[in-house]
């Protein structure tokens, strides 16, 4: 009813009461327009279109709430991911950090170390030269007494020489070859 009351009291406001000549004939076009407006309101109702079509909107309203909450999880679960991602790299930097510090740290004690290996390398070098040195100077003092000997037994074979006789020489190859002789057996 109340429908009714409605559709009436907007067709009442029309201009075409306002229009000269009966109203109610199929002569004036105004009068033929509304009766196939309320045919064309009363088919729609008929065939249930507005509920159709709010049942079609109510579920397009679904639809988009759906898709809102369904957007609105993935927005959760890419901020929970990003989250993580930010905490991995946090300890992914914290780790190269402590890798750096420890590389740092194993220059430093491979630099001491070769410190360390150099002053023994020159300590052993200086030893070795040391005893090149110790090596030469006793090889010259050999040397020396050797030539010391060679030139002793060449003047003692000089003066031998002069003051013995043949005799004598022979007396003592004699009693070397006898002394010999005796230690040998």
């Amino acid at each position: 009813m109340r429908k009714l009351a409605t559709l009436l009291a907007l067709t009442a406001a029309t201009p075409a009461f306002a229009a000269s000549g009966p109203f109610f004939s199929l002569k004036n076009t105004d009068f033929v327009v509304l009766i196939a407006f309320v045919l064309f309101i009363l088919v729609l109702l008929k065939f249930k279109v507005p509920s159709t079509l709010g049942g079609l909107l109510d579920k397009r309203a679904e639809g988009i709430k759906s898709e809102l909450e369904e957007a609105r999880a993935l927005r959760e679960e890419a901020q929970t991911i990003l989250a993580s991602y930010e905490r991995k790299q946090k300890e992914v930097q914290e780790q190269a950090d402590r890798i750096v510090a420890q590389a740092k740290d194993d220059a430093m004690a491979a630099a001491e170390q070769a410190k360390a290996d150099l002053k023994s390398s020159i300590a052993r070098r200086l030893t070795a030269a040391e005893d090149q040195i110790a090596s030469a100077e006793a090889s010259a003092v050999k040397e020396v007494r050797d030539q010391a000997v060679v030139v002793a037994v060449s003047a003692a074979n000089d003066v031998i020489a002069k003051g013995m006789t043949a005799a004598d020489g022979n007396k003592l190859i004699d009693a070397a070859i006898a002394e010999v002789d005796a230690k040998l057996h």
